[in-house]
């Protein structure tokens, strides 16, 4: 058993799943992986078990019974790793848009203590690493980052960005069942209970690459969720974390 987990939610990735295990498990330092599977219907559960034959205590699956958001998704794999006794887990999507590579870098920088949290970011250092994204969708993603740091005064350069390791310590301390949003203000608001506990959030960076196989699950009404949903993180009150 790995220290360490790397949590991948799946809806339709039939494409992508097993070239995204195989690579994760072919990396010199040990990762084991739990899919968070939201019943596929293109199969994407069927690859997954058969994959358990060949990595048993490796690889795990729990299967949802729809597309119940990427937050609860996340929410339910942080759960499974903290029962499980994992001292490290990792968000990371299916599709390669984050490189597998990377794992063992944000592992570092977390084991290391250079974070209590560790972000794969697309904007650190001034640069903006993103590929095979059309100019318009990449600008409303850099200034909806420039946005969040403004109406929350996180000092985190990519607040959106899906690619977490997070210590076991941040996970326990933090109340789980409170979190509210399920599209991608839950990374947003993910990072901003991490900083109002108190933790360090260091950044990596990484070059992000738009998925070339599969459909994207980007909708306007995810859109509209992050962008007001900010609002709302400095409205509410966080005296309870």
């Amino acid at each position: 058993m790995s220290d360490t987990l790397v949590i991948t939610p799946t809806y339709n990735e039939k494409e992508n799943i097993e070239r995204i295990i195989r690579k994760v498990f072919s990396l010199e330092k040990e990762f084991d992986m739990l899919i968070i599977e939201d019943n596929s219907p293109d199969g994407t559960a069927d690859i997954v078990k058969r994959l358990m034959q060949e990595f048993p205590e490796r690889l795990f699956i729990k299967e949802r019974k729809g597309k119940l958001g990427l937050g609860t998704a996340y929410l339910d794999g942080f759960r499974w790793g903290l029962e499980h006794g994992y001292k490290y887990m990792i968000e990371m999507d299916a599709d390669f848009s984050h490189n597998p590579d990377d794992l063992p870098r944000l592992y570092e920088a977390c084991a290391t203590g250079k974070g209590d949290v560790v972000v794969g970011s697309r904007y650190v250092d001034g640069k903006i690493s993103v590929v095979n994204w059309p100019m318009g969708r990449l600008m409303m993603s850099y200034f909806a980052s420039v946005y969040v740091r403004f109406i929350t005064r996180m000092k985190v350069m990519d607040s959106t960005a899906g690619f977490v390791c997070y210590s076991r310590r941040v996970l326990e301390k933090m109340k789980l069942d409170k979190v509210k949003f399920v599209g991608y203000a839950f990374q947003i608001e993910m990072k901003y209970t991490v900083t109002r506990l108190g933790f360090k959030i260091y950044e990596v960076p990484i070059i992000f690459t738009d998925r070339v196989l599969g459909t994207s699950k980007m909708s306007m009404k995810i859109f509209k969720e992050a962008f007001f949903g900010v609002f709302n993180l400095r409205l509410r009150n966080w005296k309870k974390y």
